[in-house]
């Protein structure tokens, strides 16, 4: 099979067919797939189709599929926007629920809380800025002194809007810098002067980007790294006679920063890359060429590879686990990256290496298995389009990156799709790969013991659990966003919401610790609880892939339900959420004394009358201190 066989041989065609035939809202789940690897024109187009569908008609035929609803609001036409951001969502398979602002209300939009675009409660805010918005409002004549008290107004104006929507909306507000015209900079004829609107207006656009400093809600999205590939910031004639004062492709490549952002907040960022070897990392046929024909460090090739092996050691150090997998016999493979003296990312920086003649996809699926993820976690790089293509077919939800044999180009492929960028990193995030490494090591120790009785005796599982603090809201926010398998009800929480249940005297949000005789897992769990009365909801229940199954989850629940029986509660009331991940948690619940009160197919509630509690296993060893609302 090569890589022609995997995707339908024009997918542009094939999408307008299904738009003509009626029947692109039933195929939604193919779309993701047909958009792979369009862009530009493609793009555009495809776009401009799938906007014509009403999220109703997609949900209707599948009620599972991930949706947000994004708010567009700002200065200047922005109808070029929707179905940018609709085509860039679909991508990574999820669907737009646009509110559309009216022309330049942006000031009374996110103003008044009994605004439209409060109402419509959006997931995500777009207030999109741009030039005009200080042109517009600056004197002729100008000099660089008015420009400047012009943008500390606005600035100041969206600094006093950003903290009111802060304070009343649950979503994110996305803000941009604004990119400076040259047709505004020429119209000074000295140097000095154009100096001076240099440094005021990037003074201005630095506060924008310090706004997320203060306002966890808010992100500010810099226009400037998107300028600088080869896109117009503007179209003259557009701005002039359609008040679109930022090009099409600006708008486009803007659409894609901001999808990257939906599909971290539907909880699909993905954790792991997965690397090729020869050609990939390295130039060269290991097996062919050996240690010392292989490309890397010296040539103008070889320092390409050095360049893409850099990026990977950064992605590597920010929490992404990097694997390799390879078609080359393991030994040799371990041996460059213990010994080769020009190779810059070592032995200790996968988290897996594992090289063998076995088709790729079934290395994949194994990989996944043993570090406790699913496929669709992952993100494949490869220079072989057969390779590529392959998993494509095999593994629909991996996302690939196709390199080829120009390895100058392997960063920009690897980066273009941000495929694992997050709101915040975190103190977890930065020790990640190393606790991957000791869960396979856990694994490995499991394999000597007869019985996992017998396993989870010698691991000495200890866990904390405690009320989260203040500087745990990143790391629980995380877990929310993050988390699939174990997860009850899958719902997304950002900082500033978390904070607010940190804030609130009827909540509680316990942080789960966990460590054993390899070493402290970290914060790898979340209870976040809810008084009503005499009542307790649990309103969530989160536990890292790499945490359960050790009865940690048990001991946890456990102690949640004596703490609340002592403290005079009646009933503890949860539900479960089904999503096509976390299937494995569907009888949690029952399986620790709770009575099933309602299943509408979706979501299943649950109580428990404290009666009767199970106790924790005997295997962990748990510390509590629940607080005062448990």
């Amino acid at each position: 099979m090569d890589g022609s066989e995997v995707r339908p041989s024009d997918p542009p065609a094939t999408l307008l067919e299904l738009h003509r035939s009626g029947r692109l809202a039933a195929e939604y789940p193919a779309v993701r797939g047909l958009l792979a690897g369009l862009s530009g024109a493609q793009l555009a187009q495809a776009g401009q189709l799938l906007s014509r569908l009403t999220p109703e008609a997609v949900l209707r035929e599948h009620p599972g599929t991930p949706a947000l609803t994004v708010a567009i609001t700002g200065h200047g036409t922005l109808s070029a926007l929707r179905p940018a951001l609709t085509a860039e969502m679909a991508r990574h398979g999820l669907l737009l629920r646009p509110f559309l602002a009216d022309f330049d209300s942006y000031v009374f939009d996110l103003g008044d809380p009994g605004s439209a675009l409060y109402a419509a409660d959006p997931d995500l805010v777009l207030c999109v800025l741009d030039p005009l918005v200080v042109f517009d409002e600056t004197p002729t004549p100008w000099r660089p002194a008015d420009v400047e008290r012009v943008l500390d107004e606005k600035i100041g104006l969206v600094e006093r809007l950003a903290a009111r929507f802060a304070g009343r909306a649950r979503g994110t507000l996305v803000l941009n810098t604004m990119p400076l015209l040259r047709r505004f900079t020429a119209q000074l004829v000295d140097h000095r002067s154009r100096a001076r609107l240099g440094a005021v207006w990037r003074e201005a656009n630095a506060r924008l980007l310090r706004l997320t400093e203060t306002h966890p809600a808010v992100l500010t999205v810099d226009l400037d790294p998107l300028l600088t590939e080869d896109v117009a910031a503007s179209e003259i004639r557009m701005s002039i006679y359609a008040k679109a004062h930022l090009s099409a492709g600006l708008l486009a490549a803007y659409a894609r920063e901001v999808a990257q952002l939906a599909r971290h907040l539907a909880g699909l960022t993905r954790k792991a890359l997965v690397l090729d070897l020869d050609g990939t990392v390295w130039g060269g046929v290991l097996s062919e060429d050996g240690p010392a024909g292989i490309e890397v460090g010296d040539g103008y090739r070889g320092e390409a590879f050095t360049e893409f092996q850099r990026v990977i050691k950064q992605l590597g150090a920010q929490g992404v686990l990097v694997a390799a997998v390879s078609k080359n016999d393991l030994a040799p493979v371990l041996e460059v990256l213990r010994d080769h003296p020009r190779m810059l990312l070592g032995e200790d920086d996968f988290v897996q290496v594992i090289a063998n003649w076995r088709p790729k996809h079934e290395n994949l699926v194994e990989l996944a298995a043993a570090l406790n993820l699913g496929v669709d976690s992952f993100v494949f790089a490869d220079d072989s389009a057969y390779e590529c293509g392959l998993v494509r077919y095999a593994l629909p939800g991996v996302g690939v990156v196709a390199l080829d044999d120009e390895p100058a180009q392997h960063v920009a492929r690897l980066l273009h799709e941000g495929w694992f960028d997050v709101r915040e990193l975190t103190d977890e995030d930065t020790v990640r790969p190393a606790r991957y490494r000791e869960d396979l090591v856990r694994k490995t120790f499991l394999d000597t013991f007869d019985s996992i009785e017998e396993y989870l005796r010698e691991l000495d599982v200890r866990v904390r659990l405690v009320p989260a603090t203040g500087d745990e809201a990143a790391r629980v926010s995380q877990l929310t966003l993050r988390t699939n398998q174990f997860n009850l009800t899958s719902r997304r929480l950002q900082v500033p919401d978390i904070r607010d249940r940190l804030a609130d005297p009827d909540a509680s949000v316990l942080a789960v610790h966990a460590s054993d005789r390899f070493g402290d897992n970290g914060l790898v769990g979340a209870v976040l609880l809810r008084r009503d009365g005499t009542d307790l909801h649990i309103d969530n229940f989160l536990l890292s892939c790499r945490a359960f199954s050790r009865g940690i989850e048990q001991a946890c629940l456990s102690s949640v339900l004596r703490h609340a029986r002592d403290t005079g509660t009646r009933s503890v009331y949860a539900a479960y959420r089904a999503t096509p991940k976390n299937g494995m948690v569907r009888d949690f619940y029952p399986r620790n004394g709770f009575e099933r009160l309602t299943d509408d197919g979706v979501t299943t509630t649950f109580r428990h009358d404290l009666a009767q509690i199970a106790a924790p296993p005997a295997t962990v060893t748990l510390t509590d201190f629940l607080g005062v609302n448990a």
